[in-house]
């Protein structure tokens, strides 16, 4: 699938594997929507894009950057970067139970946002013309090897994670008839904003429970994994790791 003269929108653009992908998505020749909680306002600039503050669970907010993206030209790719981690055990050292509004807050956004986004985009991506290599779109979800190797403190992400692992294949599936293509990515450890509070020393560790190489993976990986993914037009309903080969131990 050619990403030059399209449109395409990032969920969680502004920072991290966003940021990274709507980069190499721009640089591809997409006109790229940005769309975050945070101030995406500056990168968009830079890459002559838009950016659209938007929950990625509540439905208008979306459905303006599915316009916003439609405006710009027809809307064939979306990448969902969004979501948060925070880790709870089940069962907390004082005996009190995970909060169940931080369980259902995670499932919201990991999973139900991922899906919402789908969804929206899957409309406009399905009233595009049909490329001359067939389909007309193609959708990259984020999925974490916690879906497989879920870590103490790790049930509300590890679930949703999961989930979007779960629901690959059948939306791949559901939206074969009109030409869109669905994958999703399960990285491992990667040097994101979500690691910036942690000492070098912290990172480096951590690098070595990779199996080869022993580092952490980049963004740039991520968004090249991504584009891989978009314009592949063999690729379809798959999941893939991407980690090094690491699994993860309980802690």
């Amino acid at each position: 699938m050619e990403l030059a003269g399209s449109s395409a929108i990032v969920t969680g653009g502004a920072s991290g594997l966003g940021a990274a992908t709507a980069r190499k998505l721009a640089a591809a020749g997409a006109s790229v929507v940005i769309l975050d909680v945070q101030d995406g306002d500056a990168l968009a600039g830079e890459l002559g894009g838009a950016f659209v503050r938007a929950d990625v669970t509540i439905e208008p907010e979306v459905q303006v950057a599915v316009d916003t993206a439609s405006e710009m030209g027809p809307l064939r790719s979306l990448v969902n970067c969004a979501g948060i981690g925070p880790p709870q055990r089940t069962l907390n050292r004082d005996g009190t139970p995970h909060d169940l509004a931080a369980f259902q807050k995670v499932i919201a956004i990991n999973l139900v946002g991922t899906f919402n986004c789908i969804r929206l985009a899957a409309v406009a991506m399905s009233r595009t013309e049909e490329l001359p290599t067939g389909g007309r779109g193609a959708i990259v979800n984020t999925a974490s090897v916690a879906a497989y190797d879920g870590q103490i403190g790790q049930a509300a992400y590890s679930a949703s994670k999961g989930g979007i692992v779960g629901m690959t294949l059948p939306v791949a599936r559901d939206l074969a008839s009109v030409g869109i293509r669905v994958n999703t990515i399960a990285p491992g450890i990667m040097d994101t904003p979500m690691l910036a509070g942690l000492p070098e020393a912290a990172k480096e560790s951590l690098g070595t429970q990779v199996l080869n190489p022993k580092r952490l993976g980049t963004p740039q990986e991520y968004a090249d994994t991504a584009v891989f993914l978009l314009t592949h037009d063999y690729m379809n309903g798959e999941s893939i790791r991407m980690d090094g080969g690491i699994r993860m131990a309980p802690k």
